[in-house]
């Protein structure tokens, strides 16, 4: 058997996630953690071979924790769940030591396959993502883009908001990807505008551009 956590701040998430993955014989979910230090306080106590992690969490966030795992419980394999399909995303996640990468849109089928694979030795990029990786390699300047966000005092959270405003998403729609709801989404948008002192979406999105803060090659 393939031993799991989930781990998932939101906890309707984690009970289907558990429902998905327990119709599979050869997966057993011992435990459900919200963030990583409940994770990491799991893993004392447990022996995992799986742990599925989400990358926006409180208190310790999936950054963190996978470095976490990494270092403390080298043979614990991390496979990132998440909705965030943004290269520089992905990249970071797999600099920490994630085995894998899934987005929370990812069909029973391919979770279960990615588990196994990952608990085997291999490594799984889901497919819409492989794609995009090898069609849009991710350059030095997108690797600065956090770095420079921090620079002018953007959260990471702002930072994903940013980026999404720059896909051309509405503030209900970046809700609904972030698990966020409206109008905390419409507080990090003015937040951000009052940050970077631009005076609407167009010249916020031209001065993310020549900041390099988000990839050149993020909108569609």
């Amino acid at each position: 058997m393939i031993k799991v956590i989930v781990t998932e701040d939101h906890i309707i998430l984690r009970q289907g996630l558990r429902l998905l993955l327990e119709k599979n014989d050869e997966i057993e979910v011992i435990g459900e953690a919200s963030n990583g230090k409940e994770l990491l306080e799991m893993l004392e106590r447990s022996s995992v071979d799986i742990v599925l992690m989400d990358i926006n969490m409180p208190v310790m966030d999936g950054f963190e924790a996978t470095k976490k795992v990494r270092e403390q419980f080298p043979d614990v394999k991390v496979i990132a769940l998440s909705m965030l399909d943004m290269i520089p995303y992905v990249q970071k996640m797999l600099d920490c030591g994630a085995s894998g990468y899934l987005l929370k849109t990812t069909g029973k089928d391919e979770l279960h396959a990615a588990i196994k694979l990952v608990a085997s030795g291999n490594s799984y990029i889901c497919g819409s993502i492989a794609m995009k990786m090898l069609n849009k390699p991710m350059n030095a300047d997108e690797q600065q883009g956090e770095k420079l966000g921090e620079q002018i005092g953007l959260s990471k959270r702002e930072l994903e908001v940013l980026a999404l405003i720059a896909e051309g998403f509405t503030n209900a729609e970046i809700a609904d990807k972030l698990f966020n709801s409206k109008r905390t989404v419409e507080t990090h948008r003015q937040n951000i505008l009052e940050k970077t002192q631009a005076k609407n979406t167009a010249n916020l999105i031209k001065y993310a551009y020549e900041h390099k803060l988000i990839a050149l090659d993020n909108p569609e």
